[in-house]
């Protein structure tokens, strides 16, 4: 896919604001600081459409994403290490879950996961989550640049022992945004979802 245009739409805490026009839509999922705004930005070649942030934990609500008029991406809440209270952080949870649950228009989940540590307990039970919804998954490993050779090469084969790689609904990408590194594979797998 070769993106012409891309844009935020809004901000959205419940169902009555998402968005009505009924396209594709594709939530992005991982712990705080795992690179899902570097990622935006990087597979719509565009800098600062979403904000990166050094303090993690800053995306409180979920963002809608419009990609050349097509489908949605949908930058959830990174979990993890967030300075935030239980209070909220349960409420993150419920504003995940009752998107993942009940969205009609979710065609698939990209779950990211740090390429140089592996995926946290956290990590797994989102993929299980999904797995139990029957969601198709694309588990993407960030910040490849970061590897050496040898590590890069056994990616897959670590991250593989904690989160079922070969479960039919899941595939799985080696990913960089300093080098770009499979934006190409990364929309093939989204078109092939739409």
């Amino acid at each position: 896919m070769k993106v012409v245009d891309a844009e935020f739409v809004i901000s959205a805490v419940s169902e009555k604001q998402y968005p009505k026009d009924d396209l594709p839509e594709f939530a992005l999922a991982g712990r705080s600081n795992v690179g899902k705004s570097s990622l935006i930005n990087t597979i719509v070649n565009r800098r600062k459409l979403a904000r990166t942030s050094q303090q993690p934990g800053k995306t409180q609500t979920l963002n809608f994403y419009k990609v050349n008029n097509e489908l949605y991406l949908v930058d959830v809440p990174g979990y993890g290490y967030a300075k935030v209270s239980k209070k909220q952080r349960a409420a993150f949870g419920e504003m995940i879950q009752d998107y993942l649950e009940t969205r009609a228009d979710l065609k698939g989940l990209i779950l990211l996961v740090d390429a140089r540590h592996n995926p946290t307990a956290d990590d797994i039970n989102m993929f299980n989550y999904a797995l139990y919804l029957d969601i198709p998954i694309l588990v993407v490993a960030t910040k490849m640049d970061k590897l050496k050779k040898m590590e890069a090469s056994q990616i897959k084969q670590k991250i593989g022992k904690s989160l079922d790689l070969s479960q039919e609904n899941v595939s799985f990408l080696p990913f960089s945004s300093v080098s770009k590194l499979n934006v190409d594979k990364f929309w093939d797998w989204v078109e092939d979802k739409m």
